[in-house]
């Protein structure tokens, strides 16, 4: 296993690869609608990847319907290697600012009655590092008004938790933000080669670098659809392997590769569901050549390739422009058709659907679409968008979780 130093202030070293628990191993009651972590399957994984040189698992409060903290706590535990390993978890500022829950009289009591639950969960005196979650736009302003920062030095003073962090899907304009206003021990955020020009951009990850804060990477095969490649992104693998005699490599390889190659990550995690998958990840993560600057300029250029080639696949020509927005009854159109999209472009639609899944608990799929038509006429693009809508939801709904 590769190992690398995880930011200036913590420094310690971490395996390069880092087992993601938002995706273990499930039961499905399809008739009941609902789903438990398979803990025997969970167990096993969690094991293996700890015998192999894992040394990095990461975790939140709502993963699995809040059971995924439970599960890991409870194998780490079971398996007596707390102190082999690093536990990294998250609270969202939206748990933390429900004070209907009844944990305390202020934003800053439910966030420790949070905290102190997570960590009898984990079985655990202590967290390696607490992330504030998902800190964006829309919450970053609350965030510094309540001074969320300040409750996690005070957790950090009293010896609960060691660093303090936050992980961010957005663009790089408030990443900067983020990253400038305060010393933050690492950072988490979603990259691949796919969106390498989308969320923080390489310009996030060199910014994460010049102020030497542990950079973490999530979504790295994007939800899982980067590995089983349509029959073109095939070809242009094969293409390259058969003209340059480069070895063979799996498009999950190919996709690590892309980060590995950057100095600045600290951990890249896999969110694995099988052992089979976990035990491919181990293997790419451990070999001698996983290392930063392992990306040849002509791999930089056939990924480049690739990546045109997936955009191509698009079936429905949105161009994410906002001009049919907002919609009066709340559908959140460029982001149904983005998840159609991907589908179609990977030839897999399981993580659309389970993102999907999210847009429906909010009340904004396009099962509320009324065919109003005031859509149609403002996009630029001039979108069949009530019929696109429709054709979108039967292909995307019904994730169970």
């Amino acid at each position: 296993m590769q190992y690398r130093i995880y930011g200036k202030n913590l420094g310690f070293k971490v395996s390069a690869l880092g087992m993601g628990c938002m995706r273990l191993p499930q039961i499905v009651d399809e008739v009941n609608g609902r789903a438990e972590v398979d803990k025997d399957k969970a167990f096993e994984l969690i094991r293996y990847a700890v015998d192999h040189g894992v040394n990095y698992f990461d975790t939140a409060y709502g993963y699995h319907a809040k059971a995924s903290e439970a599960v890991l706590g409870e194998a780490l535990e079971t398996f007596q290697c707390r102190d082999k390993v690093k536990i990294v978890t998250k609270q969202p500022f939206g748990v933390m600012s429900d004070l209907s829950s009844g944990g305390g009289k202020t934003i800053k009591d439910n966030a420790r009655r949070n905290l102190e639950n997570t960590l009898a969960k984990l079985r655990t005196s202590y967290l390696d590092v607490y992330l504030i979650h998902a800190i964006g736009k829309s919450s970053w302003g609350d965030t510094k008004q309540e001074k969320i920062i300040e409750a996690y030095e005070q957790f950090r003073a009293e010896g609960l938790i060691r660093g303090i962090g936050f992980s961010y899907h957005g663009d790089f304009d408030c990443f900067k933000d983020v990253l400038s206003y305060y010393s933050w021990d690492m950072c988490q955020i979603q990259q691949n080669f796919i969106d390498v020009e989308r969320e923080t951009t390489v310009q996030g990850i060199r910014l994460a670098g010049e102020k030497g804060v542990a950079l973490v990477i999530m979504e790295p095969l994007r939800g899982g659809l980067l590995a089983t490649p349509p029959a073109p992104i095939k070809a242009l693998y094969e293409e390259y392997e058969r003209e340059t005699g480069a070895p063979q490599r799996s498009a999950v390889e190919w996709a690590f590769r892309h980060l590995l190659n950057y100095p600045e990550v600290s951990v890249i995690l896999s969110g694995t569901t099988t052992l089979a998958q976990l035990a491919e990840d181990i293997e790419i993560f451990s070999k001698p050549e996983s290392v930063p600057g392992c990306l040849t300029d002509g791999e930089s250029e056939l990924l480049s390739r690739v990546k045109t080639k997936y955009e191509s696949l698009k079936a429905i020509p949105c161009t994410g422009c906002q001009y049919c927005m907002p919609c009066a009854q709340g559908v959140e159109i460029p982001g149904v058709f983005a998840r159609y999209n991907d589908g179609m472009m990977f030839g897999n639609f399981d993580q659309p659907r389970r993102s999907y899944m999210f847009t429906t608990r909010a009340g904004r799929d396009a099962s509320k679409c009324v065919a109003c038509g005031a859509c149609e006429k403002k996009c630029p693009q001039g979108i069949n968008i009530i019929d696109k809508l429709k054709t979108a939801h039967e292909k995307l709904k019904g994730w169970i979780e």
